[in-house]
């Protein structure tokens, strides 16, 4: 299968992290196995605690309201004309000057008198919990595997259990503190050594984030890790919970719409011995249940509401008990009954299925075709890319390197009729009514989706390095290139930058449409003849420029777009009528994200995706390669994704072949 190393998450739907801030790098051999010879139950020990950087961890600013204004009104220039700028930039100045003010300092204090946390982890919370959507397309986003190097691993049931150990050893070696915590190192000869790790680990940790910091290496928050694992999203009227229970030891597993659970640790809380796993899931991969006639996995695809009514039903009717072990298991297996065709199908398959065989609510659900390939499906409420990706990388690694089990190794001979449960479901007239029409609403909506992908292979990373040149900054002109192409426009368009350098941190915009990408766009698209190689040259290193800018700003928590949602947010919670500014024409413009764009590459992913985030929008995942672009695409009908891609491929044809000086009047 073509590699195309993407991960991406969007907002409002889906908050992943930068590229500026990845994980450490997947090196390095493992010992997996203890001196006895019995399977290891963690991935490593590391020096320093797993949480020893959390108490020290720099707060979140609150941008200034000047700064704040500022920003925005640069980032709608591009989107509107002069009147309708004069217009926002009135009520922006206005805002700024008067309610806003007022707003501001009450969000400052009320922020000092929380310092635990960030000014808008609270809010951010609530904006997905109380949002009524269904969490499928709407939020969930996937990102795909590579396949393991060696072949014969990636048959589903050895590389099922493999993986299966590989996340328990993952939920151990977090629980126990011994997982090394996740440091963007930006000198890794200082600070990823032994020695100083030797060292910080005696610093207290109310100071060793300074310590940290004296070496360039910037600790990120890790407050989201524990939700990973025993959690779901619970469905309440008006606003959903986030429900974990570390207590449990049971792995769920569906395969053809029927759920299954048993114990992956024993009363010890160690791992069960991998062959024993292996012989459990052989034994339901070969259970020949038909999918159930009413498959109770499609009401989580439901609205919100609609959830809700029919999940106090569904525990009026007898379900409590199964419907707790649903919840609280450690994570949810699906196993598919199919092979995977080809990207897209890979694509669909990942991001929706068929609606039978995923439960859309638990924090991930880890996915197995029949072939083996794999991927991460995740609930996006309770975190961000940041801890799904780190959790990826390390079941990649450890699975690959250190795999519990090989082929043609025999699972344990045991009982596994009465290891494993079935479970059943007692459904009524309203319920078996409830999932039919959960089932038919599903269909009609995920047949409306369009994925496609594409690779550009005539330049990436190295090359444009090399013209010192933002790689990530070229490829989001490319879009805007492509859309003003396509569509003749310039639109809002989105891209997500983790803040997780800083505590309970969740993301910030990155807003690539600038004057600066709109100025080049149409000397590419409308005056190509006009402008020598040297000049459009020069406009793409201002769109850099200006890119790199915005994207540290994003880091460090100096975007625009968080700091108006908190204020907003505030003024909503305290009862006070929504200002002309957030009634402005252009507010609702620039957040409604026709491009929603994310990118992150990662030895362990092979591709991800995420639906387009407004109707008329595109979803644009992409991943910037040494020598190459992947882009990985979606749509609705009010859009064409093919064509766009060849608008996007064209646009990056034309922008290498300027930098090459191929292109421009001489």
């Amino acid at each position: 299968m073509a590699t195309a190393a993407l991960l991406f998450s969007p907002w409002p739907r889906f908050c992943g992290a930068s590229a500026a801030l990845l994980p450490p790098a997947l090196a390095g051999p493992r010992r997996n196995y203890s001196q006895d010879g019995s399977v290891s139950q963690y991935l490593h020990r590391s020096l320093v605690p797993t949480m020893h950087y959390q108490k020290s961890l720099p707060r979140l600013p609150i941008p200034k309201l000047e700064d704040t204004i500022r920003r925005y009104l640069n980032a709608q220039k591009p989107l509107l004309d002069d009147a309708q700028f004069r217009k926002t930039e009135q009520l922006a100045v206005n805002f700024r000057d008067g309610i806003g003010r007022e707003l501001h300092e009450q969000l400052v204090a009320q922020d000092k008198q929380n310092k635990h946390t960030s000014y808008i982890s609270g809010p951010w919370f609530d904006m997905y919990l109380r949002a009524r959507e269904s969490v499928v397309l709407n939020f969930n986003p996937f990102m795909a595997f590579n396949p393991d190097p060696k072949a014969e691993y990636n048959d589903q049931l050895v590389r099922a259990t493999n993986m299966t150990v590989s996340a328990l050893r993952f939920l151990k070696t977090l629980r126990a503190g011994f997982l090394e915590p996740e440091v963007f190192h930006l000198n890794p000869s200082k600070s990823d050594t032994q020695a100083f790790k030797r060292f910080i680990r005696f610093v207290p940790s109310s100071l060793s984030w300074f310590g940290a910091y004296m070496v360039n290496a910037y600790p990120l928050d890790m407050s989201q890790y524990f939700r990973l694992f025993n959690s779901t999203r619970l469905p309440k009227l008006s606003k959903d919970e986030l429900f974990t229970d570390e207590s449990k030891r049971h792995l769920l597993v569906l395969r053809n719409g029927n759920f299954y659970v048993f114990d992956v640790l024993d009363r010890d809380g160690n791992i069960v011995a991998p062959s024993e796993i292996q012989a459990h899931l052989k034994y339901i991969i070969s259970d020949s249940s038909p999918v159930p006639a009413f498959p109770l996995a499609c009401l989580t695809s439901e609205n919100r509401d609609t959830w809700a009514r029919l999940r106090q039903e569904l525990l009026e009717n007898g379900n409590k008990e199964a419907l707790t072990k649903v919840d609280s298991a450690i994570f949810c297996l699906c196993l598919d009954d199919f092979p995977i065709k080809d990207l897209n199908h890979l694509s669909h398959t990942m991001l929706h299925g068929d609606g039978v065989n995923r439960w859309y609510d638990k924090s991930f659900n880890l996915i197995l075709a029949k072939d083996g390939t794999a991927a991460v499906h995740f609930e996006h409420a309770w975190g961000d890319g940041v801890a799904v990706l780190r959790f990826q990388n390390e079941v990649f690694k450890d699975s690959t390197q250190s795999p519990a089990i090989a082929p043609p190794s025999q699972p344990a001979a045991v009982d596994s009729a009465a290891a494993v449960q079935k479970l059943s479901f007692k459904l009524n007239d309203a319920l078996k009514e409830g999932i039919t029409k959960a089932k038919q609403n599903f269909d009609a909506t995920v047949k409306t989706l369009t994925l496609e992908a594409i690779q550009f292979e005539k330049g990436g990373k190295e090359f444009l390095k090399k013209q010192k040149l933002s790689p990530d900054a070229v490829t989001q002109l490319a879009f805007q290139v492509a859309f003003l192409r396509q569509y003749g426009q310039t639109v809002a368009t989105y891209e997500s930058c983790s803040t997780a350098a800083f505590k309970h941190g969740r993301t910030e915009t990155i807003r690539p449409a600038s004057v600066h990408t709109k100025k080049c766009s149409e000397a590419l698209v409308r005056n190509l003849p006009k402008h020598s190689a040297a000049e459009l040259q020069q406009m793409i290193a201002e769109c850099s420029k200006f890119h790199n800018q915005l994207t540290k700003e994003a880091a460090m928590g100096q975007g625009f777009d968080r700091h108006l949602y908190g204020l907003r947010h505030l003024a909503e919670s305290r009862g006070i009528p929504l200002p002309d500014f957030y009634q402005d024409q252009a507010y609702a413009q620039i957040n409604h994200n026709i491009l929603s764009t994310s990118t992150l590459s990662s030895p362990a992913v092979n591709m991800g995706g995420f639906a387009p985030v407004v109707p008329d929008g595109f979803g644009v995942g992409y991943g910037v390669h040494d020598n190459w672009i992947g882009c990985n695409v979606s749509a609705y009908p009010a859009r064409n994704v093919q064509e766009f891609l060849q608008c996007v491929y064209k646009s990056l044809e034309d922008i290498f072949n300027v930098l090459e000086g191929k292109l421009g009047s001489k």
